[in-house]
C-alpha cells in the first residue's frame, strides 16, 4: 500500500535523523545502490526523499519517474551548502508548467 508513505535514500550519516520523525530510511552510498533502491521502493511508497549527491548521480532514472504521479520524489540538501540540484530541478519543472521562470527571474 503506497498511502501516506514516506522514504529517505542517502548516505547512513546524512539520513539517520530523518528516523526521528518517523520517515522510513535507506542507505546508498553510489549510484548502483541508489538505482535499486528507488525502484524497489517506488513501488510502494508516496513521497521519496533523497539526498542532493545521490540524486544528481540518478538524474536520468529520476528524469523517468517525474513523468509519472507517484512517487513524488523530493533531492534534499545534505549540508550547509547545497549543490542547487534540487532547485535546479524545481526551476526546471515551473518553467516547463507555466512557460516562464517566476521563481529567479533570471536569463540563464
Amino acid at each position: 500500500m503506497r498511502e501516506g508513505k514516506i522514504a529517505v535514500i542517502g548516505d547512513k550519516d546524512l539520513i539517520l535523523a530523518f528516523k526521528a520523525i518517523s520517515m522510513e530510511v535507506f542507505c546508498a552510498d553510489t549510484k548502483e545502490d541508489g538505482e535499486k533502491l528507488l525502484r524497489r521502493l517506488a513501488k510502494n511508497y508516496s513521497v521519496i526523499f533523497i539526498t542532493e549527491n545521490l540524486a544528481e548521480q540518478m538524474d536520468g532514472l529520476l528524469a523517468k519517474y517525474k513523468t509519472k504521479a507517484y512517487p513524488a520524489i523530493i533531492p534534499i540538501p545534505t549540508s550547509a551548502k547545497s549543490n542547487g540540484y534540487g532547485m535546479r530541478g524545481i526551476k526546471a519543472d515551473v518553467e516547463r508548467a507555466i512557460g516562464t521562470d517566476i521563481l529567479f527571474n533570471k536569463e540563464d
